[in-house]
This record gives C-alpha cells, structure tokens and sequence, in this order.
C-alpha cells in the first residue's frame, strides 16, 4: 500500500511538472510568435544619463538588445521622459528632441536589429522583418511649451503619445503626486491640447495626473486614452497615482487602456509603505545624499520586491472589473530602479508573465490582447480620427 500511494505521489509530482513544463514551452512559444507592446520602457534616459551599446548585452539596465529578442519583446514604446524640474528651468524642448536623436542614432548603428515606428502597420512590418520596433511616447507635456505647433513637431519626430504630466503639475494637467492642484485638473491650454492631439494622431497618456485631470481628459478626448504604466489602486490603497476602480470603470467606458506597471512599488501596498518610510528617514537623518543613504537603508530594511502573482492579480482585477479588453503592458523597465518582481526582473522575462497568465487559464487569444491587441485597438483608433480631420 505505501508503495502504491508512493507511486501515486510519484505519478502527480511528475504530472505537474510536465504540466508546468508545458505552460513553459507555450509562454516562450507565445513570446515569440506573437507581438507585444510595452508601452512604456525608459531606455532613452537612461542612455542619456548613463550611455550602453544596447545593441549588445549591457552590465547595467533591463533593456537590450538580446534580452529583449529573448523575452520575446518587439514593439517597446521608448519613452522620451522629461524630469518635472523642466517646466521651470526651461530646456525641456532641447532634451526632447536630443533624446530622440539618440533613439534615431540607435537604429542607424543597428538597422538590422531596430526600427523607427510612426504608425500602427508598422509594428507588424518589422516583426515579419525580425527588427525590434521603436516606438515614442513623451512622458511629461512640458516639451509642448504650450505651442500648439510644437505637438506638430513632435508627431512629425515620432512621438506617438504624451504623458500629460510627470511627479509635478505642469502648464497641461495637475500631476497625481503635486498636492497644489493649481488647475483642479487641466489648464485651458491643457484642454486645447487634447483635442489637438486629437486631431494630430497622438495617444493622450493619463498616467501620473490627477484624478481630476483624467475625468477632464477622458470627457474631452473623442478617442479612447491609455494609462501608459499605471496600476490598481484597490491593491495598494492610498496609492493616487494608481487607478481606483470608478475610474477604470471611466476608462473603459472610454473605450481606453490600463497599462500595468511592473514596479514594486505599483503592485503591493508593503513595498510603497516603504518608500515612504524611506523617505521620512532620510528627512529626518538631515543627511544630503539621498542614493547613499537609500544604499544603507536596504541593509537595514530589506525591500519588499512584489511577486509575480501580484503583477497577474492587477492584470486579474482589470479583467473582472471592466473585462479582458482594458488592460495591457506598462512594465517601466529603466524607470523604477531595484524595484522590479520577482521572475520580472528585466525584458527577458515576458514568458514569465505569459506562463502565469496560462496557468491562471487565460486564453492564447485573451494573453494576445494584453501583449498588444488592446493597445494596438486604441492606437488604430487614434490614427483613424486624426487622418479624417
């Protein structure tokens, strides 16, 4: 008898592995043979900050070039991030621009392996080409400088969306994290904007700005909008620059979609509480370097690093609420810092999250969605609008 219950253990154990081992084979399967859209991966500043041949393996950073073939990723939005301190120093116009000279140049060093993407059809252009497509999105409008004719410049530079506003408000929107709120959502030109962007063909980001400012958005904007790399606030409560569930009810309605972002951070309230708690230490150490003392405050104070199944409960939550047709892929790879999930440490990982996905009984179809079909959706809508004004 205790041989047989052994040999039935045996049998399940083995049964599950397989089982698992298959899931494996399919995520990489799924990773490769289908397209997925990141929509917002922070390789521009990081090169400009601290420059990597990202044409080849790097010692620093998630982005790459084999990593990403390896994960499987073939359209990142690279994103020309814009510090919030620009608005008042001004340059803002200067560093865009430079930042996007940079993604150009990358794809001239390595135009076997990378693609400029202006428009939708051209993602499904380079996968069947074997390139890695590198789309734009600008996080924070500050570059706009409140020129209507510099959105113009910007569309015809490739930028594909506009992150309203970044960690402070803006001359466009209120920022989540300002506490000011001295347009108690969009500014008039702010809402001008919009309706230029529009009309131009760029996506309107309602990632980082208050919740005022996304119901502005949303009500003005006759396309649907994206939340480029935001998560679930109902999982990490208190977390304004998250979503609450009213408003992904709005966005949905909308017609929009919630990118979730992969940071720690975004995912569970213990690792937010921590840089909270972090950074009232530092307030209150009266010390001046906050990257050091950070340094030595992880040795003290461990890191709360999400899991993966936490990021699946944020794409799980999206799908019961509002439906399979509202979420996607926001990772912030080279924008949250040491704060990434575990199994979700870089671009390599994507089948990581399409296993997860599979084992919780997603469909091939629904994880296709989530890659990039429902993005892919909004991104056709904006262009149809704007080639018919």
């Amino acid at each position: 008898m205790r041989f047989s219950l052994l040999s039935i253990s045996l049998v399940a154990a083995f049964g599950l592995q397989a089982q698992t081992a298959d899931f494996s084979q399919q995520a990489n399967k799924i990773a490769q043979s289908t397209l997925i859209i990141d929509t917002h991966i922070d390789v521009p500043y990081r090169l400009h900050d601290d420059w990597e041949d990202v044409t080849k393996a790097t010692k620093r950073g998630e982005f790459d070039y084999p990593r990403a073939k390896a994960g499987g990723l073939n359209a990142p939005f690279m994103s020309i991030y814009i510090p919030s301190s620009y608005e008042k120093k001004g340059g803002g116009y200067l560093l865009a621009n430079q930042l996007i000279d940079n993604m150009e140049a990358l794809v001239g060093r390595a135009p076997d392996k990378f693609a400029m993407a202006y428009n939708s059809a051209d993602l499904a252009k380079h996968f069947k080409e074997g390139k890695i497509s590198l789309a734009l999105g600008m996080e924070n409008g500050t570059p706009i400088e409140g020129k209507l004719e510099n959105l113009q410049h910007f569309y015809d530079r490739g930028i594909r969306y506009i992150t309203l506003a970044h960690s402070e408000s803006n001359h466009i929107a209120d920022s989540s994290y300002d506490l000011r709120r001295q347009w108690k959502g969009l500014s008039p030109f702010g809402k001008e904007l919009i309706k230029a962007m529009n009309e131009t063909g760029v996506m309107v980001d309602v990632s980082h700005v208050s919740d005022d400012a996304f119901y502005q958005a949303a009500a003005i904007s006759k396309v649907p909008v994206i939340a480029s790399h935001s998560s679930l606030r109902a999982l990490v409560p208190g977390f304004e620059r998250n979503m609450d569930d009213k408003m992904l009810k709005a966005l949905a309605k909308n017609g929009g979609v919630l990118q979730i972002n992969f940071g720690s951070a975004f995912i569970v309230n213990a690792a937010n509480q921590w840089g909270l708690q972090r950074d009232a230490a530092f307030k209150a150490s009266g010390q001046t370097d906050k990257d050091a003392f950070s340094q030595n405050y992880r040795k003290t104070n461990p890191y709360p690093f999400a899991s993966l199944e936490k990021v699946l409960d944020h794409i799980d939550y999206v799908k019961k609420l509002v439906g399979i047709d509202y979420v996607g892929i926001g990772s912030d790879y080279d924008g949250v810092g040491d704060s990434l999930p575990e199994q979700l440490k870089d671009v390599s990982t994507y089948p990581n999250l399409i296993r997860g996905l599979l084992e919780r009984g997603y469909t091939e179809q629904e994880i296709e969605k989530i890659l990039s079909g429902n993005t892919l959706r909004v991104w056709r809508a904006v262009e149809d609008y704007a080639a018919k004004h």
